[in-house]
């Protein structure tokens, strides 16, 4: 299964192509990790999404049909419970005990939202607003496959189709988006898809649009470079064994960049930063001994409050 990869200036892309894929290879694992008895998720939409989508070798992944056992990143339970740390970290920081919805937030910002499914199925309180933006195509291939499923969401759902390369903040205020109200921002998997500038300017535009007690949640990388730019051929190398042909290299910025902890601390973001490890600790798993897992385990989920 190849999938078209290749980066351009303006460029744009559905759930089957380009960023759009690994989107798709997200929600796939997330389906894998809500089956079963012991399910470590409960994300009974990602299933049916991936398979609507149609790339086979993810629907293969869920059924089963493709295991690697001798890998000790890619064997089922490994994917499960990397996925598992990932999605319960932002999905507490929106409803968990202490997150945003505790604090009194009422609306949340999901950017760069591709299959995400929590505006269907975290347990929100009754006022709660959820603006996703993606992609034009991303936001209307799901929105659509959802309503064809009957899937209602749990939130007063509003999605906007728009590149974050554009005036994403202006299409968010034509959607009601309130700037006087404290908002959860979450920037899920996103930020390697970004140039240092347009990292900098979403993170601008997210500040601006921002009052004092909004929140923000993403990942850091204390040396992005070192990081991104020494290690993407052997995760696509680890990809290319579950038959999946996708060129992370081609897909990501592995540029120069301030840090997230150093953006947001010098524009009055309080950060609180949790290791990789320590949430893995958290979760009861055992994060694994690996080339690839020792390149990123500095790696850390921020979760922010402005002052």
């Amino acid at each position: 299964m190849t999938i078209e990869s290749a980066r351009s200036e303006g460029d744009t892309w559905d759930p089957a192509s380009s960023v759009g894929a690994t989107a798709t290879m997200v929600a796939a694992f997330r389906a894998m990790a809500s089956q079963g008895p012991d399910a470590l998720l409960n994300d009974p939409l990602a299933d049916p999404l991936v398979r609507a989508v149609g790339l086979e070798r993810f629907v293969r992944l869920i059924d089963g049909e493709i295991t690697i056992e001798d890998d000790p990143l890619l064997r089922r339970e490994a994917m499960n419970e990397q996925i598992a740390v990932r999605t319960r970290f932002y999905d507490d920081f929106f409803t968990g005990p202490f997150g945003a919805t505790d604090a009194g937030i009422r609306q949340a910002v999901i950017l760069a939202s591709g299959l995400d499914t929590r505006a269907y199925r975290l347990r929100w309180p009754e006022d709660m607003v959820v603006y996703e933006i993606d992609q034009p195509q991303v936001i209307e291939f799901k929105t659509r496959t959802l309503a064809e499923l009957g899937a209602a969401p749990t939130a007063n759902r509003r999605p906007i189709g728009v590149d974050l390369r554009d005036d994403w903040p202006d299409a968010l205020r034509q959607h009601g988006f309130d700037v006087n109200q404290p908002t959860a921002w979450i920037a899920e998997g996103l930020l390697i898809y970004l140039s240092h500038d347009a990292q900098d300017r979403l993170f601008d535009s997210i500040t601006a649009l921002s009052t004092p007690g909004s929140r923000v949640a993403t990942e850091h990388f204390p040396d992005p470079v070192r990081t991104w730019g020494e290690h993407p051929e052997g995760l696509s190398a680890r990809l290319n064994r579950l038959g999946v042909d996708l060129n992370i290299s081609e897909l990501i910025y592995p540029d120069e960049r301030r840090t997230v902890i150093e953006y947001l601390t010098t524009h009055g973001w309080q950060v609180t930063a949790r290791t990789i490890k320590e949430l893995y600790a958290h979760n009861g798993f055992e994060y694994p001994d690996d080339e690839m897992t020792t390149a990123v385990g500095e790696m850390s989920y921020v979760a922010a409050t402005l002052g």
